[in-house]
């Protein structure tokens, strides 16, 4: 039996940003600002259609065009220069993005002395975005042991990236407060974890999807931090847990490895088939179809 999870699959961020880039290509040329979502499955379909993947450098000399912003959100220079070079913008960033963008900007203006902490990948798109509400002076913590980059002698403002661990950021959260503590730092400390909530629960239903299968294939791009995430969960629960990122690479080598692991035939498995918040739906469906044939 072969299961898709009906809760993996694009998050309502990213269906937003890729009917709002469908739309928009029916009237003509449009450019986006990065991959559109971090599945290079999905961004050759939308190539395909038309849509102009592009970064900040070629944003720069770009002048009276169309230029989509994906879901991740962007700092306020992007949006200074594109009103500087004639273009008009479509704003797909995620409702969820643009309220933590407003979030940590109203925090920053009012303790104008205080460290914003963010929690996320240093580099993420999402995460450029929040720092540039800081004007660049944010703090970034990929993991919680990385606390020596804070000044415990300053107030301590802490935000989260929405598609960061839940666990990790209390993680975060309780070095703080013990490091405050064995410093008897007198100082204000603010957490507040602005996790997707959507992101957040798909990490308790993956890893119960992933326990009731014999075994498990995670589709998801490789440059998708939450699919890296979500997998790892995944296989912490289920060792049978295999990663695909495109059709192509469910070769006969890659079958009979899934055979092995198995341990039986494929037509008596109970395979679950699941995905990141950027993982599209047809890509997951094709999966599934290529393995049915070969049962």
């Amino acid at each position: 039996m072969i299961d898709i999870d009906s809760q993996s699959g694009f998050c309502f961020g990213v269906t937003r940003a890729i009917q709002r880039a469908e739309e928009e290509l029916q009237n003509g040329e449009l450019y986006c600002l990065g991959d559109i979502v971090h599945n290079g499955e999905e961004v050759s379909r939308l190539a395909n259609l038309g849509l102009i993947t592009i970064d900040h450098d070629q944003l720069r000399s770009l002048h009276n065009a169309k230029v989509l912003l994906r879901a991740h959100g962007e700092p306020p220079a992007t949006y200074q220069l594109c009103k500087q070079n004639g273009i008009q913008l479509f704003d797909a960033s995620c409702p969820v993005v643009l309220g933590l963008q407003k979030r940590i900007r109203a925090a920053f203006s009012a303790h104008p002395g205080a460290q914003i902490v963010i929690f996320g990948k240093p580099g993420h798109a999402e995460v450029v975005g929040l720092v540039g509400q800081t004007d660049g002076t944010a703090i970034v913590i990929e993991r919680p042991e990385q606390i020596d980059a804070i000044d415990f002698q300053r107030d301590i403002f802490l935000f989260s990236q929405t598609t960061k661990s839940t666990d990790e950021f209390n993680q975060l959260v309780e070095n703080i407060r013990f490091r405050l503590d064995e410093l008897h730092a007198h100082v204000q400390f603010e957490y507040h974890n602005t996790i997707c909530k959507n992101v957040a629960n798909r990490v308790e239903n993956l890893r119960k999807f992933a326990v009731e299968h014999d075994i498990v294939i995670f589709v998801g791009g490789l440059k998708s931090s939450n699919a890296k995430v979500l997998f790892g969960h995944c296989r912490e629960v289920n060792i049978g847990t295999l990663f695909v990122s495109m059709i192509e690479e469910l070769t006969p080598e890659w079958f009979e490895r899934l055979r092995q692991l198995a341990g039986k035939p494929l037509s008596e498995c109970n395979i679950g088939i699941c995905g990141a918040t950027s993982t599209p739906q047809w890509l997951m469906e094709q999966v599934a179809q290529r393995i049915e044939n070969e049962c």
